[in-house]
């Protein structure tokens, strides 16, 4: 429904900084959960009661006007006062909250995310769930600018990591491992020279992931010429199920991709071991101890889920892989 003209709506709003951020209409209404149309007829609302052209439609990426790089100042500043009302009005009451945002790395949404937002569901009977899976460093990203109220995601450490205003409840660690075409690795054997011989295929650089991956390479004096850099634990896993070569990934991404898990060997890294920790993170106090009872209904599942498969049918991670 389209507002009357003349009048700046919060949702309005909301849906200005969310295209400003997406850099599209249709990004945009992934991300609210809302129709390209909604979206469009919402910035055509804001538009006309402020009587400015926020946003350059042709452009692609949209980009900003200047009236619209002004307007995103004040945009942000109203939207923060509206969460923060929202989230004061919630700790007073958490029964009584309407909507939870939760962000949730990908590697978690076949087993432990439906589990983890049924039990939330039972808790919480009037509460509308928006869930977000992606990148941890995006996710992150939207925690800090308000988009989501929690995420579990992987830390990402010291100098990238939240600052002070955000709580961080440890929930998982995990080595990361190598992936092989089953049965090409001599595991008697000198591992890390038959790995040499073989292409690598590497998680990209443009996550996290992928950034520790190479820059422990780098500390162990391998430089690996690779002629794949993906973004999929799937397509990954295919090609080195099918012999492309072999990868470095974590437990989690491996078993993401279980279907291809016959056709693959698992192995510890035949150099310095890297690993990683999973957390929960939430602002500090705006969810009261919602985000530790979370963190509580969490480290059982992953237990259950990941953790016990895991480890059954690969004897050697346990200990590595444990929940915190």
């Amino acid at each position: 429904m389209t507002e009357p003209p003349g009048r700046v709506t919060l949702w309005g709003i909301e849906v200005f900084l969310a295209t400003a951020e997406e850099g599209s209409i249709s990004a945009a209404a992934r991300r609210l959960a809302a129709s390209p149309s909604t979206v469009s007829q919402q910035l055509s609302g804001l538009e006309t009661a402020l009587g400015a052209i926020l946003l350059d439609r042709g452009a692609r990426p949209m980009r900003l006007t200047p009236a619209g790089g002004m307007f995103r100042r004040h945009a942000q500043t109203i939207l923060n006062a509206a969460l923060e009302a929202r989230a004061e009005l919630a700790m007073s009451d958490m029964s009584a909250l309407t909507t939870l945002r939760l962000g949730m790395i990908e590697d978690l949404d076949a087993e432990v995310t439906p589990r983890l937002l049924s039990a939330m569901a039972a808790e919480l009977r009037g509460c509308r769930f928006l869930l977000e899976t992606g990148a941890s460093h995006r996710l992150m990203e939207q925690l800090d600018g308000r988009a989501l109220d929690v995420v579990v995601a992987a830390d990402l450490g010291a100098e990238l990591g939240p600052g002070d205003w955000a709580e961080v409840h440890p929930l998982l660690t995990e080595p990361y491992v190598i992936a092989a075409p089953r049965g090409v690795i001599d595991r008697a054997g000198d591992v890390r020279a038959q790995l040499m011989t073989l292409p690598m295929i590497q998680y990209t650089s443009r996550h996290l992931m992928g950034r520790q991956i190479a820059a422990h390479l780098m500390q162990q004096n391998l430089r690996l010429a690779h002629r794949f850099e993906l973004d999929s634990y799937h397509a990954i896993m295919a090609m080195v199920s099918g012999g492309a070569g072999w990868t470095i990934l974590t437990p989690l991404g491996v078993t993401h991709a279980q279907r291809f898990r016959d056709a693959t060997d698992v192995l510890p890294l035949p150099f310095a071991p890297l690993s990683r920790t999973i957390s929960l993170h939430a602002r500090v106090d705006v969810l009261k101890d919602m985000p530790q009872r979370m963190a509580g209904l969490l480290r059982p599942l992953l237990q259950a889920q990941v953790v016990g498969p895991a480890v059954a049918q690969l004897p050697w991670l346990s200990g590595q892989l444990r929940v915190l």
